[in-house]
């Protein structure tokens, strides 16, 4: 029995009932054809039943994108299956947040994100070491800490002291490198920006070293640093810059080494146009509010504006490690430099 034309012609003679239940037989029988998708959803459509209709159009327009398979001849109500799901989704969202009140928490704007399909869900995903049982947040609130007042009542010292050292702009000046470089040791990064100034560092401290000409000509910055929960792992951490991203730069997306730590980003000099990805959610830098997040999770940055923006960097351990094992970590850490063994 062409139960598909069958129900294409009790439909016409507006016999909805007829029409469903020889749609549904041919369903049985084909449950992932698009066309019978559009038609039952259709249907449901004609009976008032938005809800279920949604669910059948959605469900012919996912099965059109994976694999393809539409006809020609149904364009026209894949068009308005697109249209009916775009307005059921609209209508879903304001019941759910009229629900939620005027002012939800972060956690429950998001979980309506997450369910409206607005915003993914962000995992960690470090490239070389994985703790367990980290909460998985994307930013953190600079409120949390304590110890970031005194380094941003520092902050025009150090924007004193990048002017010293790049020029009224940031854009200039010795002791900027490659954030990116290529070693002798190593296979070359694939990354589009190696080598490239574009986005350049001025080192304050490096693989747990102080760099002395840096510090000596920026001992407000170090100050600064001083203050900050930073690992101290021989050869390893503390790592401490000025990062610039000059105009038109872009870092791609990728992510971080370790989820055992929190990056942090105190804006010295703060540019339009720039921006800052992590996960789903974007921040701009603005002056006065450092930034603190997870670099485990994928991240990238922009600088679409015509200005250099230059943050101070550095790194802390997660504040849910507890002391024991960041003294579990810091000696797993030096193990795993330590080995000659071709690992």
């Amino acid at each position: 029995m062409p139960w598909l034309a069958l129900a294409n012609a009790e439909m016409a003679l507006g016999r909805l009932d007829a029409a469903e239940a020889a749609m549904d037989r041919h369903l049985a029988l084909q449950h992932r054809d698009i066309g019978g998708l559009l038609m039952k959803g259709l249907l449901r459509e004609r009976r008032g039943d938005t809800r279920a209709a949604s669910s059948f159009y959605t469900a012919a327009l996912n099965q059109d994108a994976a694999y393809g398979g539409a006809p020609a001849e149904l364009g026209a109500l894949m068009a308005h299956a697109r249209a009916a799901v775009a307005s059921a989704q609209s209508a879903w969202m304001a019941h759910l947040e009229a629900a939620a009140g005027a002012s939800p928490s972060p956690a429950i704007r998001e979980a309506i994100d997450l369910l409206a399909g607005r915003r993914e869900v962000d995992l960690q995903k470090p490239s070389l070491f994985y703790y367990p049982g980290l909460p998985q947040r994307r930013f953190y609130d600079p409120d949390q800490f304590a110890w970031l007042r005194p380094m941003m009542d520092l902050v025009p010292q150090m924007q004193a002291e990048l002017h010293a050292v790049a020029g009224a702009h940031g854009a200039h000046g010795e002791g900027f490198a490659p954030y990116v470089r290529t070693s002798t040791e190593r296979p070359a990064a694939n990354n589009p920006l190696r080598d490239d100034p574009a986005w350049g560092a001025f080192h304050f401290w490096r693989d747990g070293a102080i760099v002395p000409e840096h510090a000596a000509r920026c001992p407000a910055t170090m100050a600064t640093l001083a203050h900050a929960p930073m690992p101290m792992i021989p050869g390893r951490a503390p790592n401490a810059i000025w990062s610039r991203l000059l105009p038109g730069t872009h870092i791609a997306p990728h992510h971080g080494m370790l989820n055992c730590r929190l990056i942090c980003h105190i804006p010295i000099r703060t540019a339009p146009q720039c921006r800052l990805r992590v996960g789903s959610e974007t921040r701009t830098w603005q002056d006065g509010v450092p930034l603190i997040f997870d670099d485990s999770i994928n991240h990238e940055a922009f600088n679409d504006g015509p200005q250099a923006r230059v943050i101070l960097l550095f790194e802390i351990w997660r504040p849910e490690i507890d002391e024991a094992d960041r003294i579990a970590l810091t000696g797993l850490f030096q193990a795993i430099d330590g080995f000659a063994g071709g690992l």
